[in-house]
């Protein structure tokens, strides 16, 4: 196994200090840090091959569009895609669900639809919603949550029904770590012939992720929350739905041929990649995920379990701390607030010890309201923490405590 020193050496942007401390990053859940190899990526990338891809003979193009698409391949075989043209290059999780709402559900919708999703989601995977249902007619439905921050299951089986034309899940809550029975989820909405969308952002950078063993009809991902760069992800969808959807944006390559009588538009995935790509990111994604093998998704789950317990153990024992959403399956994301200190007292007093957490809502406003709540502290692991991390933030708490509490 690789030590947990070689692992965050792998990390440039850990190696600073903050407020004379050193960085301890506790914020993955919002963005990874980037390992070397993928910043080399996409260095080398706008060092040798800066090129357009597709369309062009010169070498450049040609290695340009090679990185590419083998960033594409890299993508699918992660993901468990039967085919890499079942993955399409977006900007991240909040556009690909944004293409399916738009590309594949407005053109379905009636008035007396329903889409059916959950409290736990963010807002990336609540608002698209939103506006398809005022496009159409259609009325959006949500299941509970229980708790322990886990999924209300009998709530969702419940508001199943033959009107659920769309459900929309998140694998991962990004707010308290949740991890869903998405398989188990997917199953109940297609006996009632609900199409499933899966926001996996939170997922894939922690956990192994089969997409055709899930069986959802589409999976979002964002690469920067899987060590990849900004500004990148994927849709994997199934092709055949893939092949009947239309556009969402015009463009360049993604049309065979365009006059002013007729467009015909370019073959799945390219009719939904309009204009010039973020070829870096992808190339650079595809680094990210070179780096996730070569890590193992054993090395890193088993990894981050270890950190969850020790954290949780830890939190509990400073006077003062709730941990709030703490279900058994989560994926590393340790939610929590400090009694009588807002959660951005807590996190600017943290950072000044130089330890990095998120605090607010989240971007799950819905369900901060579900626990009482207007905001928590996150502190969210990823496989370059160590139990030295959580001590550092456990040392800032008691310093938050001491000064405000």
């Amino acid at each position: 196994m690789i030590s947990d020193a070689s692992i965050s050496d792998m990390f440039p942007a850990l190696d600073q200090k903050i407020g004379g401390q050193k960085l301890v990053y506790l914020d993955s859940a919002a963005t990874t840090q980037k390992p070397k190899c993928v910043i080399d990526a996409v260095t080398d990338y706008y060092k040798h091959d800066n090129a357009n891809i597709h369309r062009g003979v010169h070498t450049l193009s040609q290695r340009a569009t090679k990185g590419y698409e083998n960033a594409r391949g890299q993508i699918a075989n992660l993901v468990g895609a039967s085919r890499a043209h079942e993955v399409i290059f977006v900007r991240g999780a909040t556009e690909a669900i944004n293409l399916v709402a738009q590309a594949y559900a407005r053109p379905q919708l009636v008035e007396g639809d329903e889409i059916l999703i959950t409290e736990m989601e963010h807002h990336s995977n609540i608002v698209p919603w939103q506006i398809v249902c005022e496009q159409t007619g259609a009325s959006l439905r949500v299941a509970k949550v229980l708790d322990d921050g886990s999924m209300d299951m009998d709530s969702f089986t419940d508001l199943l029904c033959e009107d659920t034309v769309i459900v929309s899940m998140a694998h991962v809550s990004n707010a308290i770590g949740t991890i869903n029975p998405v398989k188990e989820m997917c199953t109940l909405a297609k006996k009632v012939g609900a199409v499933t969308v899966i926001d996996g952002a939170q997922a894939i950078g922690h956990l192994p992720v089969d997409f055709s063993d899930i069986d959802c009809d589409f999976y979002a991902i964002s690469g920067h929350k899987m060590f990849g760069p900004t500004g990148i992800g994927c849709l994997a969808g199934k092709y055949d739905l893939l092949k009947e959807m239309e556009p969402w944006q015009g463009g360049g390559d993604m049309i065979l041929s365009v006059s002013f009588e007729e467009t015909i538009w370019n073959e799945v995935p390219f009719k939904f990649e309009a204009g010039t790509p973020n070829i870096a990111g992808a190339i650079g994604l595809g680094a990210a995920v070179s780096f996730i093998k070569e890590i193992g998704y054993e090395t890193i789950t088993s990894k981050e379990d270890v950190l969850l317990e020790y954290g949780r153990t830890v939190l509990q024992s400073i006077e003062g701390v709730t941990l709030v959403g703490a279900s058994m399956n989560n994926a590393g994301i340790l939610a929590f607030t400090v009694k009588n200190i807002h959660p951005h007292d807590v996190g600017t007093i943290v950072d000044n010890a130089g330890v990095a957490i998120r605090t607010g809502n989240h971007c799950a406003q819905p369900l901060m309201d579900r626990f009482g709540l207007t905001a928590t502290c996150r502190a969210s692991l990823s496989v370059y923490n160590t139990t030295d991390d959580i001590d550092c933030l456990a040392k800032a708490i008691d310093q938050a405590i001491t000064i405000l509490g």
